[in-house]
């Protein structure tokens, strides 16, 4: 395998874990048990993007500043497959589905989820325990997601362990984790 492609400003927390085909360039910091997946790519030229502890990028993911918002991931977050946020703001818990995007200046609240294919327009605020769909993105449901998102993440930080050991099967990770 390759090496990860870091820019000078990344700080990544040495139990988290990124594979080496992710490129990760500006002011970044990744926390404790986080994880970044295959071809993720997050740029911060201008502000920074912070990434929680035990939260996961995803595979082909796309992390970016806006011109006047900086990326801010919580704590135990998942952003999904081909999800995009550019310039956002999610508290903790929250998981963004696959090939969603948020947009610059909005806020997901705490233990909501972001369906997939969804649009998050600029500014938006998701208010805590919702489930917002559609384009453009609405809440259609008030629902605590927080245990099931925590679950979410722990199951990633599980598999970032493994990953980490070269153990690639779920049926292999009792022995090696």
């Amino acid at each position: 395998m390759t090496e990860a492609r870091f820019g000078p400003l990344v700080r990544i927390d040495p139990s988290a874990w990124v594979h080496p085909t992710a490129q990760l360039y500006g002011k970044i910091s990744l926390g404790p048990r986080g994880s970044v997946w295959p071809n993720a790519v997050i740029r911060s030229e201008l502000h920074e993007v912070e990434i929680g502890e035990g939260s996961n990028i995803q595979d082909f993911v796309m992390i970016h500043v806006g011109y006047d918002h900086p990326v801010r991931i919580g704590r135990f977050c998942s952003v999904t497959h081909h999800a995009t946020i550019h310039g956002a703001t999610l508290e903790d818990h929250v998981l963004i589905g696959i090939n969603a995007t948020v947009m610059d200046g909005a806020v997901i609240g705490a233990g909501s989820v972001v369906a997939g294919n969804a649009l998050v327009r600029e500014g938006s605020q998701i208010p805590p325990h919702s489930i917002a769909a559609g384009v453009p993105a609405k809440v259609i449901a008030t629902r605590d997601m927080t245990q099931p998102n925590l679950e979410n993440a722990e199951f990633y930080m599980g598999n970032a362990r493994a990953y980490a050991q070269d153990v690639h099967r779920m049926d292999q990770w009792e022995s090696n984790t």
